[in-house]
């Protein structure tokens, strides 16, 4: 579409959203005196008009590639329209109040074109990282759910295989060789284990694990007993039951002889 006086008038009469308009005062570019003109601001285009409801504006501002800064030199509440470079020229205006020039200033300065893409930009990054934020927060918690279910599975399976309850830790063993008596006498008279006349010097549990952990919370010192102590000592106690045994044996046997004897005398008489 061409664009050109008509078709701006139109525009600007249109019933297309007007995102700001009100009164302004504005230097003239030949005279250089204050005009107040009604000023509409419709997407990127500020027109401005001698009355309010005119169907016919006075001129146009195309708000691209400007700035809007302040006007400190000139009206109190003045602001200025600046296009930079040579030739280009800057418009100067005024509002009634502090707050009044303000929100005209934000709004002009938001109209461009260039403004409006990089806002979009803008709202495009932010809206990656809040992707971006939600896959790896979707992605934690189905590790957690999987870990979850797997140690559950675990649970389950453990349960199947002991029953109905989960199968009871170890219990702590120990090492007989670790376990040193004393004994009261190597010389035959009286051996380890009969009537009670020995006692344990040290029971030590099984040796700790490779990592250096160990079950035992206390260091028990150990009695060092050689091996011919050993020997001599379980072989007399094996001696004496050995002993034991074939006395009551022959015991028995004496006793056989005896009741055979005294039937066969039962006999004779």
């Amino acid at each position: 579409m061409k664009i050109n006086e008509k078709n701006l008038a139109a525009f600007a009469s249109s019933a297309t959203p007007v995102d700001r308009e009100g009164w302004l005062v504005k230097r003239g570019e030949v005279n250089k005196g204050y005009q107040k003109r009604w000023f509409l601001l419709k997407g990127n285009l500020l027109f401005y008009f001698e009355k309010r409801g005119d169907k016919e504006p006075v001129g146009v501002i195309v708000l691209e590639g400007c700035t809007i800064e302040l006007a400190e030199d000139e009206e109190q509440f003045g602001f200025k329209i600046v296009f930079h470079g040579t030739g280009n020229r800057s418009y100067t205006l005024g509002a009634e109040s502090q707050e009044s020039m303000e929100q005209w200033m934000k709004a002009l300065a938001c109209a461009s074109y260039d403004y409006m893409k990089l806002m979009v930009a803008e709202l495009q990054r932010q809206l990656d990282e809040m992707e971006e934020c939600e896959a790896v927060t979707m992605s934690q918690n189905q590790n957690v759910n999987f870990s979850s279910s797997t140690l559950n599975h675990n649970s389950e399976s453990v349960e199947t295989r002991s029953g109905t309850s989960p199968l009871p830790p170890p219990r702590q063993r120990h090492n007989p060789f670790n376990r040193v008596q004393q004994v009261a006498s190597l010389d035959g008279q009286t051996l380890p284990g009969h009537q009670h006349h020995y006692r344990s010097h040290s029971i030590r549990s099984a040796p700790g694990r490779p990592d250096g952990t160990s079950r035992m919370t206390e260091n028990v010192p150990r009695t060092k007993v050689t091996f011919r102590e050993l020997h001599t000592s379980y072989g007399r106690r094996v001696l004496s039951d050995f002993n034991a045994w074939r006395h009551a044996k022959r015991q028995e046997q004496e006793k056989k002889q005896e009741s055979v004897a005294t039937q066969e005398l039962l006999i004779t008489l």
